[in-house]
């Protein structure tokens, strides 16, 4: 049984399938922890935003398994509005610093992509730096279709999916046999 109940992490619903062209997206860095809660006073006053929530259990120290909705990508929750909707979101007092996103279609299509991945329901890792390798989609299973960065690490193969705005993503173990190379990765310098 979850500590707190499983709450929206994207405000509408379709917020990711609409057209990035004409908004302006801020990725707003909160304070410690205040993830859900600017997300709660967004939902609130109607703005629009996604901060994508996974669910992890792990053991209590009584042996009971527990379950908590974690940010995926820690204090950050990504606002699509006007100037007059970072303000909101800035004097909510959950958020420490504001940029805008330059290339918001490319921030939109990343988002969209992690949004799939926690659909699938796969236990996801977040990966706080993204490191090079080679290019390459998804051939079979339930990921089939998904394109990301393959890294090594642990004797396990994992796709990571990134969000290049930030240099971070998530990422889900899969075998090498699933893969399709798309891009070789650049020759490291000597």
């Amino acid at each position: 049984m979850p500590i707190l109940s499983s709450e929206p992490d994207c405000f509408p619903e379709n917020l990711l399938e609409q057209p990035a062209g004409d908004y302006q997206w801020w990725a707003c860095y909160t304070r410690s922890r205040q993830e859900k809660q600017l997300m709660r006073l967004l939902r609130q006053d109607q703005i629009a935003h996604y901060a994508p929530v996974i669910s992890r259990r792990y053991r209590s120290p009584a042996g009971r398994i527990r379950e908590s909705f974690l940010p995926l990508f820690s204090n950050y929750v990504f606002v699509r509005g006007d100037e007059m909707a970072r303000y909101h979101a800035v004097c909510s007092g959950c958020v420490s610093n504001s940029l805008a996103v330059v290339d918001t279609a490319q921030l939109v299509e990343d988002l969209a992509r992690i949004q799939q991945l926690v659909r699938t329901g796969a236990p996801l890792s977040p990966e706080a730096r993204i490191e090079s390798g080679d290019w390459v989609r998804v051939r079979t299973g339930r990921f089939a279709g998904f394109e990301g960065t393959v890294i090594r690490r642990h004797q396990k193969t994992l796709l990571i999916v990134e969000v290049r705005f930030m240099n971070q993503g998530a990422s889900v173990a899969l075998d090498d046999c699933q893969f399709d190379l798309l891009k070789k990765a650049d020759p490291e310098p000597e």
